[in-house]
């Protein structure tokens, strides 16, 4: 789960890791209002979406005055940014963030992500604060420091001098390091972060370490042990679709190509899309019904699937252990009905009543077309949608 920038800043304060002072608003008026509180005389007016790269997009002001703070307000809000890191829709800003100006003497990047391959906190800092990490990993690698903690040993000073000296930080701004960097860590594991970054991380004219820009991510699978983290969640920055996905215990993800995907099992739908791409199409979704699925959960996971216009045929792949097969052939045939599916529909069952679920299937009545293997599913579905374009 992603949280926005002045809900990052507010964990921060927590945890005593300085921050510039600054308040959510969500019109031009409380813009104004807010900044007016602020010590000034800069302000800066930022847009409110889960998504990097918004001052290049034209969603991040610097502004030296309250008049110059309603217009970049009304700038900003309501607009809808398309940044590297949205789709070509973009996200419609619905929020601002208004915070006090800073005094920017050096500019750092700093960020925590879980390595899942070595089940270790993964560490990354750069003398290049303020650019795109990827694009300085590419020309310049020499620049990052990249180094991994054990969770079962815990961040230790070393690593906070490691840090210091790699991005050069001298007198106060040394010191300051030790317990900045700290309690980061302390922060990112005491609350099951699943990604930290300060970009900037600056030191400002008066060699104070300060993190002036915030992005976190949380593991959704520990957000049962942090009410006050599923309270931070926008539901207006998430897809539609995924919303109603996560109530039926779906696993959904919107892809942009135009095959829509339902498997059980997360390694099962990976290899349909792999194998979807390898036979010429593209896979509009990830969806994983689970082992567990119900006929209404099927034909729940159909709606969401067909809720995406882009969306041309629909492949079916499921491998019955717990999960059987005439279950999944009672849902497919109820949510084709239901929904008066007139798009190509391939099946492909394999394992726990398969039989059954073959007969329920062909006994429908409906233009379902059936598969023996992944294969031959993955060729159908293909040829299926050609023919109809």
């Amino acid at each position: 789960m992603d949280i926005h920038e002045h809900q990052a800043k507010e964990l921060l304060k927590l945890y005593n890791i300085p921050t510039p002072e600054g308040k959510a608003v969500f019109s031009v008026d409380d813009a104004v209002l807010v900044a007016k509180e602020l010590p000034g005389p800069v302000y800066v007016v930022k847009a409110q979406i889960h998504a990097g790269g918004r001052g290049k997009a034209g969603g991040v002001k610097v502004v030296k005055s309250l008049d110059e703070v309603k217009v970049a307000a009304q700038s900003i809000l309501g607009k809808t940014l398309v940044t590297h890191q949205t789709s070509k829709e973009g996200k419609l800003v619905q929020r601002l963030y208004i915070e006090d100006g800073c005094k920017i003497e050096s500019e750092y990047y700093f960020s925590m992500v879980i390595d899942r391959v070595s089940s270790k906190i993964s560490v990354i800092a750069s003398t290049e604060g303020g650019m795109d990490i990827e694009k300085v990993a590419e020309e310049t690698p020499e620049k990052i420091l990249s180094f991994s903690i054990d969770p079962t040993i815990g961040f230790q000073p070393f690593h906070s001098r490691l840090i210091a000296n790699t991005l050069n930080l001298k007198g106060s701004s040394f010191k300051q390091a030790g317990m900045f960097f700290k309690q980061l860590y302390k922060l990112f594991t005491d609350l099951d972060g699943s990604l930290l970054e300060i970009n900037p991380l600056v030191v400002t004219s008066d060699n104070d370490l300060i993190a002036l820009d915030a992005k976190m991510s949380f593991d959704n699978n520990a957000l049962f042990r942090h009410p006050n983290i599923m309270e931070l969640r926008d539901e207006t920055e998430e897809d539609p679709a995924e919303i109603i996905a996560s109530k039926y215990d779906l696993a959904y993800i919107k892809l942009d190509g135009t095959i829509g995907c339902l498997v059980n099992g997360a390694g099962l739908a990976m290899a349909t899309m792999d194998i979807i791409k390898l036979k010429g199409a593209a896979p509009a979704n990830f969806l994983d019904v689970g082992g567990s699925a119900t006929k209404e959960k099927v034909t729940e996971a159909f709606k969401i699937i067909l809720s995406d216009k882009a969306v041309e045929g629909i492949l079916v792949n499921i491998f019955g252990g717990i999960m059987r097969c005439d279950i999944i052939a009672a849902g497919v045939v109820a949510a084709a009905k239901e929904l008066s599916l007139t798009k190509p529909l391939v099946v492909r069952l394999a394992g726990t009543n398969v039989e059954e679920g073959k007969k329920i299937l062909s006994e429908s009545g409906l233009k379902i077309i059936p598969a023996d293997d992944l294969d031959d599913a993955a060729v159908k579905i293909v040829n299926a949608v050609k023919e109809i374009n």
